[in-house]
């Protein structure tokens, strides 16, 4: 354990000390403050390696609005160094959250093989509660205290090698109102079947990073981002999370592609996009740090736009222009289109 702390130490004394994280700028869009999520995350208190404050401190520097730290309950390789409850992690994050304005998520992953496979819980108040042998009794107990319920990297090679199975028990769970969120994205991986179930059972999509280590190295955090979820919540607080998230208000967004359900991906885009009309010219200025990779649809032979982040392109068209969003996809490979 000493020499791992070491070993992030020393490569954290590496990193260049004058390079500017990326905070990629996302406008709220109306009726909601758009909130930047990650609700899947490793401490020292299961087989991460950094402390709960650390992040904290990420969370900070890279511009994340809220972040739930679910460590295992079933494996705790760390535990002959730290030995703790389930819920230590939070409490000493918890602090340090308040002070840096971050909404923090009590929460916790529930790990089985599959089937079930892995799960988070989130918006619990006691995660030692739900350290039980039998599965149903888990999520049961996680259910009885609040629980947002997700499952985590359903296609995950290490779980699901050959294909990525929807099985009988997540039926059940989804009968019963136990399948509240689902991993499109997990770590550096797309699952585009399980962004498929999402869209058609209208369950609330998540991108995280299941991150363990820190960030800065396994993630390029100086010209791009962690996997996000983008959240559409009322007010910035925890029950506006929770209130958006039960009501499938959010979207996935991961190396600057954003996929999610198309009442969401309209109003961000438009959010997004200032236009202005000029006789024939259409001058478009992207208000977020997003870039775009827009296709011009209007006419018989489209025709590429790049629309950098904060930067801003005139089209000339006397008609209305129809504009196809390469990088706001509405479900696998279709892909959001707006008339200008």
């Amino acid at each position: 354990m000493r020499t791992t702390i070491l070993l992030w130490l020393a490569l954290a004394l590496t990193l260049p000390t004058n390079a500017q994280v990326k905070k990629v700028k996302i406008p709220d869009i109306p009726g909601y403050v758009t909130l930047k999520g990650d609700f899947h995350i490793h401490t020292v208190f299961s087989d991460g390696n950094v402390w709960p404050t650390v992040r904290i401190d990420e969370a900070v520097a890279e511009g994340v609005d809220v972040i739930a730290i679910t460590d295992h309950i079933e494996y705790r390789p760390h535990l002959s160094d730290i030995p703790s409850d389930h819920n230590r992690s939070y409490d000493i994050a918890k602090p340090e959250a308040d002070k840096n304005n971050i909404i923090l998520v009590k929460g916790t992953e529930i790990t089985r093989s599959m089937p079930p496979g892995h799960f988070n819980a989130l918006f619990i108040s006691d995660a030692a509660a739900l350290a039980k042998d039998d599965f149903k009794a888990v999520v049961k107990e996680a259910k009885k205290q609040g629980a947002f319920i997700i499952w985590n990297h359903p296609g995950w090679k290490a779980q699901q090698p050959d294909t990525t199975k929807w099985w009988d028990i997540h039926t059940w769970l989804y009968d019963n109102q136990m399948l509240n969120g689902i991993e499109i994205y997990n770590e550096k991986e797309y699952y585009p079947i399980v962004f498929d179930w999402a869209i058609q059972k209208k369950i609330t999509i998540f991108a995280n990073s299941d991150i363990h280590g820190p960030t800065s190295p396994f993630y390029n955090i100086y010209q791009s981002h962690r996997p996000l979820t983008l959240v559409f919540a009322k007010e910035r607080n925890e029950v506006g999370v929770k209130d958006a998230l039960f009501d499938g208000r959010s979207v996935a967004f991961t190396d600057n592609m954003v996929r999610g359900k198309e009442e969401w991906l309209k109003p961000l885009f438009e959010a997004c996009i200032k236009v202005v009309k000029k006789g024939s010219k259409t001058e478009l200025t992207n208000l977020s740090g997003i870039d775009f990779e827009l296709e011009d649809i209007s006419g018989s032979v489209a025709k590429t736009i790049s629309l950098q982040g904060e930067g801003s392109t005139v089209i000339t068209s006397s008609k209305p222009i129809k504009i196809k969003v390469k990088n706001f996809e509405i479900s696998p490979d279709k892909y959001l289109e707006v008339t200008l």
